[in-house]
């Protein structure tokens, strides 16, 4: 059987990690997915992606906990050995107002958005520089740029995921002479499967849906076919680059 490829997917869970899990999941490949708590949602991921032929293995961890990145790749790199891609996708929206804000929200936000991208990629980084098609995609935000008065803000979200964006431009260069191109894809408003959420009720997504130029809400599809083309070898000269996948919201 031909070895497909070898990726880390964080986050993958639900949403756009599952989805981009299940579209790298192929005969032969080899998968380590993770999410930060919810095990059911991840374990029924992890069966569709071994139904479509791929190996799988699960790590749970909280990535604003330091060490939990490194103990992600060790759980890969035990089982299969090898890596290609690193996806860096774990992240969440704090809707929490700035006079409500506590330090620890801040702080909160920058460990799981922004300090555990360094830390995988510090894991990720002796896998990688073997792969003959080594790449890194990490997630940022919507939030990061679209500042209106009549949408929702993040403010410690946006910062966060801001600081990815720059942390990947960064690290694309440092990484350049070992031939691994990172990346940033920047979601929309994106659907949340259903279950999860994002604190926004029906009536708030159906107001912002109206101001998206495309007017609808993205699909984590959307975002994950995004993800894989920069995954691909395709992409191979594509390396400090912020990809905005978002229906046109300004």
């Amino acid at each position: 059987m031909t070895r497909g490829i070898s990726a880390i997917v964080t986050g993958a869970a639900s949403g756009i990690g599952a989805a981009t899990a299940l579209k790298l999941a192929q005969t032969g490949a080899c998968l380590t997915l993770h999410t930060r708590r919810s095990a059911k949602r991840l374990e029924d991921v992890a069966n569709q992606a071994r139904n479509k032929g791929a190996e799988v293995e699960t790590v749970i961890g909280d990535l604003a906990e330091p060490g939990t990145g490194h103990e992600i790749v060790a759980a890969h790199k035990n089982r299969f050995g090898d890596l290609d891609a690193l996806v860096a996708n774990a992240g969440f929206p704090l809707l929490v107002a700035l006079d409500a804000m506590t330090p620890e929200d801040i702080a909160y936000a920058f460990r799981g958005n922004t300090q555990s991208l360094f830390e995988l990629v510090q894991a990720c980084h002796p896998l990688l520089q073997s792969s003959s098609c080594p790449r890194v995609v990490a997630l940022s935000s919507f939030t990061a740029h679209v500042f209106r008065t009549d949408m929702p803000q993040f403010p410690a979200s946006a910062a966060s995921k801001g600081a990815v964006e720059t942390a990947v431009r960064s690290l694309s260069l440092g990484l350049a002479k070992d031939g691994i191109t990172v990346n940033c894809v920047v979601p929309g408003y994106i659907r949340k499967d259903a279950g999860t959420s994002d604190g926004l009720d029906e009536a708030a997504l159906h107001e912002i849906e109206g101001r998206i130029p495309l007017k609808r809400l993205g699909s984590p599809q959307d975002i994950a076919n995004c993800i894989c083309f920069l995954i691909s070898a395709e992409a191979s000269y594509i390396s400090g680059q912020t990809l905005h996948v978002n229906g046109g919201l300004i």
